[in-house]
């Protein structure tokens, strides 16, 4: 578990481990939610790196009612 500190303008440096977990590099968007009394970073990611990632995915499923009648 890592832990980080709140400066006094309310910055907090994220550390490096998670930093290469994430790929996160200078200037890179996140996005922040509050959510139940929690913080969550999102790291926000271009749609190009979505290029790809459903690969093989069935398409021809009937996904909604409307598409059954």
């Amino acid at each position: 578990m890592e832990y980080v500190t709140v400066s006094p303008k309310f910055q907090v440096v994220i550390p490096q481990k998670i930093r290469k977990q994430l790929g996160l590099k200078p200037g890179q968007k996140i996005r922040v939610i509050f959510y139940e009394n929690q913080i969550i970073l999102i790291p926000v990611r271009p749609i190009t790196a979505a290029r790809g990632s459903l690969k093989g995915i069935e398409t021809d499923l009937l996904r909604e009612d409307e598409d059954r009648l």
